[in-house]
């Protein structure tokens, strides 16, 4: 018998046993990368950084010429486009009031963050036209009548006051005097329509007649919460501790109604998405008054960010989800704040791998996918506007909106202590 007759058999078992060995090996290793897979989603702690290649200039390009977009895109009357197909150059003939107030608050955020003249102008234009567009109730408060549309929106009245609020809080000290008296005055005067909205239960009737500006309509929780965090910030910042009561009784009413209710309806509740941002953002800011009883309202933004990425599944979903990080930045401050690092970690993970996402939806930016292409873009007027999903061309001007602001709470909540 000859050598290789007489190793045949041990041969073959030591192959066999490498073989499997190899396939343990394989499967363990197929364990751990859908480990991390799931560490991914935030379904577990990420230690370090999700995404090396991404981070604060890449963020910084895109808030420049989203910038742009937004300013490009303001018509000579001071509203926006409201939405523009970029691949057929079409712009849309839709329009939607709330997201024009929208876009509003979007120059207000970006000129806090970094203050430039255009934006003066274009604030100015914006909260021109919706004050030609609007007339007091017997009160004195006052309410817009928007340009072809027989409703009015509570939401729209909410972001005019987040508007003014954001906008005065970084102005006030370089405007002449007059300027500032005037802005206050538009300021009290749709703050005290806002609180006319608000109903007996804590919630918001959802819009108003615009003949004589009575509340009508069912709530609805993207009011609800752009309402109350417009009442919060109003009081944190502008000395408004008059509406404590009135925030108090309805964050609880939100809460319970908008999360707590609405998720045992359904544990993916489209209520408790549409609250989401808007109270993620009203909590911590209430959290931030100091007042007593309301240190809880912290722990609630990261239990809505845990919702929001292990049952709402945000980095898996295939439109633009800009909204769900104006929450979760928040979220890990909320967590950072109550030196809770296993979530402040988790959130981390979640924002790096979401935004460099998102930002690859970017016409004309570094990172853009292949459907938008690499090349220079030459419309100037798609240039930083921000897609809805990957491959879908029409610019929304709230789409780009949302995501200017969470690239902005990103460098200064986020990347900032992490540089």
């Amino acid at each position: 018998m000859s050598e290789i007759q007489h190793k045949g058999p041990r041969l073959i078992k030591r192959l066999l046993l490498l073989l499997f060995l190899g396939l343990g090996l394989s499967i363990a290793a197929g364990s751990f990368l859908h480990a991390r897979k799931f560490d991914l989603q935030g379904r577990h702690v990420w230690i370090g950084s999700c995404v090396p290649a991404f981070g604060p200039k890449q963020l910084e390009e895109s808030l420049r010429i989203g910038t742009g977009f937004l300013l490009k895109n303001q018509q000579p009357a001071g509203n926006f486009e409201y939405e523009y197909d970029w691949l057929n150059s079409v712009s849309s003939k839709d329009d939607n009031q709330v997201r024009q107030a929208g876009a509003l608050w979007g120059l207000a955020l970006i000129y806090q963050f970094r203050s430039s003249s255009d934006l003066t102008q274009g604030l100015n234009r914006a909260f021109r036209f919706f004050g030609e567009h609007s007339r007091l109730d017997a009160d004195g408060a006052r309410y817009v009548i928007y340009p072809g549309d027989p409703s009015g929106k509570t939401g729209t009245i909410a972001l005019i006051v987040l508007s003014y609020l954001d906008y005065l809080r970084s102005a006030a000290a370089s405007l002449p005097a007059g300027e500032i008296k005037e802005h206050r005055g538009m300021l009290d005067q749709y703050l005290a329509m806002l609180v006319k909205l608000r109903r007996n239960d804590g919630l918001w009737f959802g819009g108003y007649d615009t003949q004589r500006g009575v509340p009508t309509g069912q709530p609805s929780p993207y009011s609800d919460g752009e309402a109350l965090l417009a009442l919060v910030k109003a009081a944190r910042y502008f000395g408004r501790t008059d509406l404590k009561e009135l925030i108090i009784s309805s964050a609880e009413a939100g809460q319970r109604v908008n999360i707590v209710e609405a998720l045992k309806q359904s544990p993916d509740s489209a209520i408790t998405k549409g609250y989401y941002q808007w109270s993620s953002m009203a909590f911590y800011e209430l959290a931030g008054t100091g007042w007593s009883g309301v240190e809880k309202y912290r722990g609630y933004v990261v239990e809505l960010a845990d919702w929001m990425i292990d049952v709402h599944r945000t980095l898996e979903r295939s439109k633009n989800t800009a909204y769900a990080y104006e929450g979760i930045i928040h979220a890990y401050r909320a967590a950072l704040d109550s030196k809770d690092n296993t979530h402040a970690k988790k959130f981390g993970c979640v924002i790096e791998q979401g935004l460099s996402k998102l930002t690859s939806w970017q016409v004309g930016h570094s990172t853009a996918v292949d459907y938008i292409g690499s090349s220079k873009i030459t419309d100037l007027k798609a240039l930083g506007g921000i897609q809805n999903s990957a491959d879908d061309a029409p610019l929304r001007v709230d789409v780009t909106q949302h995501q200017m602001h969470a690239v902005i709470l990103a460098l200064s909540y986020y990347y900032s202590l992490n540089s």
